[in-house]
């Protein structure tokens, strides 16, 4: 093996703050080889960011860093921010989490470009010109010579990520730190991005290091891992390994709270408990202690250091062993920084599993019962909504349409869940809007219980307000914080009318319901974790008793851990008090474990409908078996081994309602058919159909 690109040995990073120091890097070294990516995974605040901003010397000023960082042989640490420009570009680039703050908005993308060559190289105007227009045309991006002149905010949250890659491997780094690269984007832009990280790095033959909180990320790219927490390594492995074979209980706990793509869907998750420590003062013990579900006594005294697993290869050698840290074979070291490591096989301490399955208490009037004997809570026909497309700065003129939702119909039952999934600009969140408006203008037909809300009273509309409920995406935003949890529950009971003696108690007994202490009604939110908000926002949505609660990307702001109790939680609550959920979201794999039947939509439309099992086993829609089979799988064995479907560009404009298949241009199966079977896609517009009556339908004419 080469000699490594990047080693990092001890770095230790922290800040002063009004609470105290914050030790928010706490020991972590590494080595970097050149062409191979390394993984660095754990929970928001576990030090991860902190770590590729300390090697790239992009930290603030206050911040202090010891350690050794040596890239291509020189010493990084100490050196001055103008001596630092000198390997910032041309021999470690980074992209960044959000594409749209990293991108000047005054600047053209093809200027951007142009000034990371203009910074370390000697190429003149034109030929900086050229190169950028190459580069686009190397990620992907289509007419480049066009879209070098379009600002930023012209271009997709996709498309931005992708100039941000152009810009990382204008100067041919040899280490490229992709911190977070895919947040926020749809499934099939995140494959699309990864598929581009890939083509980088063979490009120009750099090393990766790949930050994020999505194993399944990992699986794919990743030679090896490193998990961290609290600042600190808790297992470092080569990827094969850490997912066959984990060590460390918190590892454990990750894998297990991911939502499995196979299997049955309403199997419980695993949440870890507890929430990640504060790194100020840090008790003498390990920090996971308190989270940890088969922590012991040492595990309270003393901190666990990084102990490297031997490699053994015959019973010979395990004898001679006796006493050492042993394990099991390896080609590549395997280092855990836990006590009880050795007890733990195959994810169990004496054949009990680490983390056991927990038991959801789930009683349900409707379980065993088919969907066509259950009540209809709502009932959706023919709904549409348009945006004018205006033109003019002082005189608006209308000069098109937004067709963001396009005559789209759907019933929920009582107890059931009902997914809407599809990229960003599909009209998902739209759809939710629309129907929780309440507007007597609104296009279509709208039933709760079976009573039409759209064209009743106002005196009726706003008897059936309490009937649906809405939970947002993020509970920081959603959540007044000048009001205390108590106001946050209490302000729908007091608009529909609930007697005021009886608020304590009835605030109590929700928080109490969906798992947050009653004696913390008196703190505002600031005070809470990220799971806990979300946990304050279901409860404020349960207060009226609803019938149906929408869920608009309920937990894609929150660490997978954390997540996995929210949505055991949702699946308690629902069969508890037999609620109908509308559940949005980007994310397939939540989808798969929560959902009952899943609703695919494509441009304001439904193209795919039905029974999640059969959504996930046999999809009928190309766009749907595209967004599928972008969905990364926590285990490497499988993500490394199966076929991808990279869908080609981003979604058409919406203003176009002219008769056709608005997937043609990225259908993969339209591109295999002839031209007289093409012909039907561009101009008829296939219609939601089954087969022999099937609960099962698709809007396609050749499936």
């Amino acid at each position: 093996m080469s000699d490594p690109i990047l080693s990092v040995r001890d770095l230790h990073v922290s800040f002063p703050s009004e609470a105290g120091r914050v030790d928010a890097v706490r020991g972590v070294s590494f080595d970097l080889y050149p062409g191979e990516t390394l993984g660095i995974v754990g929970e928001s605040g576990s030090g991860k960011s902190v770590t590729s901003l300390a090697v790239m010397g992009l930290l603030a000023e206050t911040a202090k860093v010891t350690g050794s960082v040596i890239f291509d042989g020189h010493e990084l640490l100490g050196l001055s921010d103008k001596e630092m420009t000198k390997f910032r570009g041309t021999g470690i680039a980074m992209v960044f989490q959000d594409p749209l703050s990293s991108l000047t908005p005054v600047y053209t993308v093809g200027d951007q470009i142009s000034e990371a060559l203009a910074i370390h190289t000697n190429l003149s105007k034109q030929e900086r010109w050229e190169k950028a227009v190459d580069l686009l045309d190397k990620v992907g991006i289509p007419n480049p010579k066009q879209r070098a002149k379009s600002f930023p905010h012209e271009f997709s949250g996709g498309m931005r990520q992708r100039v941000i890659i152009a810009i990382a491997i204008a100067n041919n780094p040899k280490v490229i730190i992709a911190d977070e690269p895919t947040t926020a984007l749809d499934v099939t832009i995140q494959a699309q991005v990864m598929e581009l990280l890939k083509v980088a790095q063979a490009e120009t033959g750099a090393a990766t290091i790949l930050i994020t909180h999505d194993m399944g990320l990992i699986a794919g790219m990743a030679d090896d891992v490193i998990v961290m927490y609290a600042g600190k390594p808790v297992e470092q492995a080569p990827v094969m390994e850490l997912f066959g074979q984990p060590h460390m209980p918190y590892t454990i706990g990750l894998l297990g709270a991911i939502p499995k793509l196979t299997g049955t869907a309403k199997i419980p998750l695993i949440p870890i408990k507890g929430n990640p420590p504060m790194l100020i003062d840090l008790p003498d013990g390990c920090p996971f202690a308190p989270r940890c579900p088969v922590a012991v006594d040492k595990c309270w005294k003393t901190e666990p250091d990084l102990k490297l697993l031997k490699v053994v290869t015959d019973e010979e050698e395990k004898e001679e062993a006796e006493g050492v840290d042993v394990m099991f074979t390896g080609n590549r070291e395997h280092q855990v920084a836990c006590h009880r490591y050795l007890e733990i096989k195959d994810q169990k301490i004496d054949g009990e599993p680490v983390y056991p399955v927990p038991e959801l208490d789930i009683h349900s009037e409707y379980l065993g019962v088919d969907r066509v004997e259950r009540p209809v809570t709502l009932e959706v026909k023919h709904l549409s909504k348009t945006f004018p497309l205006l033109k003019g700065a002082m005189l608006k003129r209308r000069v098109g349409s937004v067709y963001a939702v396009n005559d789209i119909t759907f019933d929920l039952r009582a107890a059931e869940t009902l997914a809407i999934v599809g990229e960003s600009g599909s009209g998902k969140t739209t759809t939710l809007l629309e129907i929780m408006n309440f507007d007597p203008k609104t296009e279509g037909e709208i039933y709760l219980g079976g009573e039409d809300i759209i064209h009743s009273k106002s005196s009726v509309r706003k008897a059936h307000r309490k009937d649906i409920q809405v939970v947002f995406q993020d509970p920081a935003g959603a959540l007044d914080p000048r009001f205390t949890v108590y106001d946050i529950i209490a302000e729908p009971l007091k608009a529909f009318g609930y007697p005021k003696a009886e608020l304590p108690k009835r605030v109590a007994e929700l928080m109490d319901v969906v798992g947050l202490d009653p004696a913390q009604a008196d703190r505002f939110p600031t005070a809470f974790s990220g799971g806990q908000r979300q946990r304050v926002c279901i409860a404020r949505a349960l207060a009226p008793t609803p019938k149906i609660v929408a869920l608009d990307e309920p937990v894609s702001a929150l660490d997978v851990s954390i997540r996995a109790g929210v949505l055991n939680l949702l699946q308690e609550l629902q069969g508890q008090f037999a609620l109908s959920y509308l559940f949005v979201s980007h994310d397939l794999s939540v989808v798969r474990h929560i959902s009952d039947r899943v609703a695919v939509m494509y441009l304001g439309r439904f193209v795919e409908i039905g029974p999640t099992a059969e959504i996930f086993t046999n999809p009928r829609h190309p766009y749907t078996e595209a967004l599928l089979s972008a969905i990364p799988i926590p285990d490497p064995k499988i993500e490394r081994t199966r076929q991808r479907i990279v869908l080609e560009g981003d979604l058409p404009s919406p203003t176009d309602n002219q008769p056709g298949c608005r997937f043609a241009g990225r259908c993969p199966l339209f591109k295999t058919l002839s031209p007289e079977k093409r012909a039907l896609c561009l101009h008829e517009t296939p219609e939601l159909e089954g087969e022999g009556g099937s609960r099962h339908l698709a809007a396609c004419h050749y499936r």
